[in-house]
């Protein structure tokens, strides 16, 4: 991820907390046309109805949106989203999306006041540099606000045979796992083995250049792995659990971006 250049800065995109009920329905039936029917998840009869995904974290997260101004008003504005979802509000709900495929137990311990960040997706116009800073922008002022020290969540890659991840998934084990004292591991009947390649077989720039952008991101930020992978059949991914210190964060967006893009409503 680069800094703030002036495509984002004179950008007509808008980035802030949903506000109401109509921005949150936009978000989720933003991420089914995303998740269902450009990358093949498999949904509920529910969902599938509706044409939203929806779950039961929706009515307790705080819904990050990027919004195109020139579209049209409330919900028809929005072309990108994530869910952000602070340790105390999770706590209280009592339990966590990531739990459901990691033991985070050791993030419970020593992850601070942290938030999970979740669901993210772009309207494919809108796929672009540009629109993942405004992004950052807003994740970065929301960190600022509540005084976050960590940032985590599942992010994915494409695919459900980890033979054919094998080089993202061991370069991720051998260069970016997380420290033992914070590192998640997945769930034991869950649990997929990282370790595919000797640390000497790979190519680190191209194991890098080959992962999704998302979690380069991430990595770039100073991002660590949790131990261990997991297969996510509905969605068709292979998941892995992602850390970000948002002292790293901080330094790179949160000290420009809190001063200048109002995240928050």
């Amino acid at each position: 991820m680069t800094d703030i250049g002036e495509e984002a800065a004179n950008s007509r995109l808008e980035v802030r907390l949903a506000a109401n009920d109509e921005e949150i329905a936009a978000a989720q039936a933003l991420r089914y046309r995303v998740f269902y029917e450009e990358m093949g998840a498999k949904p509920t009869d529910a969902m599938a109805a509706r044409h939203s995904d929806f779950d039961d974290f929706d009515a307790i997260c705080d819904h990050l949106l990027v919004l195109d101004p020139s579209r049209g008003k409330g919900g028809a504005a929005v072309v990108g989203t994530y869910r952000l979802i602070r340790r105390k509000v999770g706590e209280a709900f009592g339990r966590f999306y990531t739990a459901g495929e990691y033991d985070i137990s050791k993030l419970l311990v020593a992850g601070g006041n942290f938030m999970e960040l979740g669901r993210s997706c772009v309207d494919a116009q809108y796929r672009t540099g540009a629109t993942m800073q405004i992004m950052w922008a807003g994740i970065a002022s929301y960190v600022w606000e509540h005084g976050i020290d960590l940032m985590f969540g599942c992010a994915s890659l494409p695919g459900t045979e980890p033979e054919a991840l094998a080089t993202q998934l061991s370069y991720l084990h051998h260069y970016h796992l997380a420290p033992a004292e914070m590192c998640p591991r997945a769930l034991p009947d869950l649990y997929v083995g990282m370790n595919l390649m000797d640390k000497d077989a790979l190519n680190p720039r191209r194991a890098l250049a080959s992962l999704p952008p998302l979690i380069k991101g991430y990595l770039r930020l100073g991002g660590f792995v949790g131990d261990g992978a997991v297969i996510d059949h509905q969605f068709n991914t292979t998941d892995v659990c992602v850390m970000v210190k948002t002292e790293l964060v901080t330094a790179k967006y949160a000290k420009h971006y809190a001063r200048d893009v109002p995240a928050t409503s």
